[in-house]
């Protein structure tokens, strides 16, 4: 008779920060239970304490460095939330394109270099190939391409905040910088050959997709709710709107603006993972599943304001099994679409009369509420800054939601539901644990973002004899 046994994947491969998963096996060989494990811990809601609040865009991107912009805007909008100041126009705009130059880079890394080497080699393909230098060898103008995207992505940063990473831009109250006339004009030269980057990436995804269109659709599909920001429209929105809570018909569960998120959202925590798991609240926990990011946005809103993203959600939509959708490769596509977006977006933010207006920063006093929550659509899904200070704008306070968090219930779904479609009687290839870490990488996990519990963190101390046998166990619980 088989026993029953236990596989490790560690670390996952091809993702930001550090994770493992677990798979537990029943006396069959099948799968009894998958675990998403966070293994890593970075404490910033706590370390945050005592710092001004004027600080707070420039540290808290310093959580990652591939998606600072995201926190460094979430960051500066709950500055302005607690200093009751509505920035100029001009500002807006601004951020809003720094914000798509975040949105190109991060989309083009993503495809390129972590997903791409499954679609464009295989699943089974060799370990040792299967990764960015693989499909630069077989795939040379495919790789350099992904490379002059991300690189476009960051000269828009760039030009915006002085460097391509931690750019010090956004303030609360606005912008430090006005752009140039000089900076707008040489950006609006590169957009023709990011969008044949992004023509290119999309027709591999196409091909692919087509070819291989069982498992596509069938590939960690499972049921749950959606999140992400809409316009007053309805249509996609990516640096400011509402956001809307989904249900997995797409049955309306609400809409909130970000200073009511605790309406809708819970977190919880397990003694297994150092990654919060954030549930809807109407419909408890762990049943409250819900899903951000590319897909989730695009399954949440009416549409989207640019012609050609729409012209591709609507082919999205019509290629799909049902919508909304449900299968996790989807996000691959959806990130695509978005990516056309950001491209779209940022060239009509360019050409806006007032872009290099010099009114770019309104200044305050003192602060005139305690508390701020600020909102975007990070590339990887929703991120919450909420902050609450003292007279003196001292932060006293820090609740950080991050996409990777609020994705946890779901890569922990995608995880079990790929192991069980894949292992049976205990047969395991390495090609069948890459399509479990693949599923995870469908979400595009930021683990060093993600991992910001407040107060004690879980501890199991476990102690072994010489031969192997446990003799002893010290928990410590959460508070």
């Amino acid at each position: 008779m088989a026993i029953s046994r236990k596989i490790t994947i560690d670390p996952i491969t091809r993702i930001e920060g550090h994770g493992k998963v677990t798979i537990h096996l029943d006396e069959e060989g099948n799968v009894a239970q998958a675990r998403f494990h966070v293994t890593q811990f970075r404490g910033y809601e706590r370390f945050c304490h005592g710092r001004p609040l004027e600080e707070m865009p420039v540290i808290t991107q310093r959580i990652c460095g591939i998606c600072p912009v995201s926190h460094h805007l979430a960051s500066a909008k709950a500055c302005d939330a607690i200093m009751g100041v509505e920035i100029p126009r001009t500002a807006s705009l601004l951020r809003e394109l720094l914000h798509m130059g975040q949105y190109i880079q991060s989309h083009a890394l993503h495809f390129f270099h972590l997903a791409s080497p499954d679609l464009l080699l295989g699943w089974d393909s060799e370990p040792p190939t299967r990764n960015i230098v693989g499909v630069v060898r077989q795939f040379p103008q495919v790789a350099l391409m992904g490379i002059r995207l991300r690189k476009f992505g960051q000269e828009i940063i760039q030009a915006l905040g002085g460097k391509k990473i931690h750019p010090a831009f956004a303030v609360p109250g606005g912008v430090s910088e006005r752009l140039s006339i000089q900076n707008r004009d040489r950006l609006l030269k590169g957009f023709h050959e990011a969008t044949e980057a992004w023509a290119t990436a999309m027709g591999f995804l196409k091909k692919w997709w087509h070819e291989n269109l069982t498992e596509a659709n069938s590939f960690a599909s499972f049921s749950s709710g959606y999140a992400g920001l809409v316009d007053e429209m309805g249509n996609l929105a990516l640096y400011d709107g509402k956001i809307r809570f989904c249900g997995p018909k797409g049955e309306a569960l609400g809409e909130c603006h970000g200073e009511a998120y605790l309406d809708f959202i819970g977190e919880m925590v397990e003694p297994w993972s150092y990654l919060k798991f954030p549930f809807l609240k109407a419909l408890g926990y762990p049943g409250g599943i819900y899903r951000v990011g590319p897909l989730a946005r695009l399954n949440v809103c009416q549409g989207v304001s640019t012609p050609k993203a729409q012209e591709e959600l609507e082919e999205l939509r019509s290629s799909a099994p049902r919508w909304p959708a449900e299968g996790s490769l989807l996000y691959h596509w959806c990130r695509l679409v978005e990516l056309i977006y950001a491209l779209e977006r940022a060239k009509e933010l360019l050409e806006d009369e007032e872009i290099c207006s010099k009114e770019t920063r309104i200044t305050y006093s003192k602060p005139a509420k305690e508390e701020g929550v600020g909102v975007v659509e990070a590339p990887r899904g929703t991120l919450i800054h909420h902050y609450r200070v003292d007279e003196h704008g001292v932060i006293k306070d820090v609740n950080l939601i991050v996409a990777t968090g609020h994705n946890n219930l779901a890569m922990n779904e995608a995880v079990k539901a790929v192991a069980k479609a894949y292992i049976h009687r205990g047969q395991i290839t390495e090609g069948i644990l890459n399509r479990i870490e693949g599923a995870i990488r469908c979400y595009d996990p930021c683990l060093s973002c993600s991992t910001h519990a407040v107060g004690q963190m879980p501890l199991i101390v476990t102690v072994y004899d010489s031969g192997g046998e446990k003799i002893g166990e010290i928990t410590r619980s959460i508070e």
